[in-house]
């Protein structure tokens, strides 16, 4: 079963660098602008069910791509921030210093205070994958960043420390499969998804990444 991927279209707050988490903050007007000048292939879209997280930039980022209301998955919201969550990267590396740099070390088990962390977001997320794929039916999946690049660990076994084995560029389209026992492997990522745009990555398909990791494994 394919499962295709695209974050949601950008907000003042992306804009901005600032964390996001669960607040839900709405597309701006140039989140608006980029979405709607977005195309996603028939090839990807032609009898798939769209989802997305319940979030509104995630909504109506489906609702303009697709021309309908999306079903609403709550395993796809963005990973809880907690205490951080407004807050950008390099303001919290000024106030935390070596203490946020320690907590960036752990990976998958980096928590912000009252929030969640990559394998918990993991867990949920790849519940929801599994019963997907017992159902067999492609779906197009709005979400975000945090969930985006979780699944991409769970893909290639990345346990989140150092850079990532392939970076996932806005404006674009993943694509993984998943198999009934739960393993996930990327069919190809970073497909652009304004008609004539280019990314400065190449494919994970053209890049040699290991792919087809159990969850279960990380």
């Amino acid at each position: 079963m394919i499962v295709s991927f695209l974050r949601h279209g950008s907000t003042a707050w992306n804009e901005q660098g600032r964390m996001q988490g669960r607040l839900d903050v709405p597309l701006s007007a140039r989140g608006r602008a980029e979405v709607r000048a977005w195309r996603v292939s028939t090839e990807s879209t032609r009898g798939v069910q769209w989802v997305s997280s319940p979030l509104q930039r995630a909504v109506e980022t489906a609702q303009l791509l697709s021309g309908a209301t999306p079903r609403c998955e709550s395993a796809l919201i963005e990973m809880d921030w907690g205490d951080w969550e407004g807050f950008r990267l390099d303001e919290l590396r000024a106030r935390f210093g070596a203490e946020f740099a320690r907590m960036e070390m752990r990976g998958l088990d980096f928590r912000p205070p009252g929030g969640e962390s990559p394998r918990d977001v993991l867990h949920r997320v790849h519940r929801w994958l599994a019963c997907a794929a017992v159902e067999g039916k492609p779906v197009v999946a709005v979400s975000h960043n945090g969930v985006l690049r979780i699944v991409l660990a769970a893909a290639t076994g990345w346990d989140m420390t150092g850079k990532p084995p392939i970076r996932l560029q806005p404006g674009t389209l993943h694509r993984f499969a998943v198999a009934h026992d739960g393993t996930i492997s990327i069919v190809e990522c970073n497909v652009p998804l304004a008609p004539g745009a280019a990314v400065d990555v190449p494919s994970a398909v053209t890049v040699g990444i290991p792919t087809g990791v159990s969850p279960a494994k990380l």
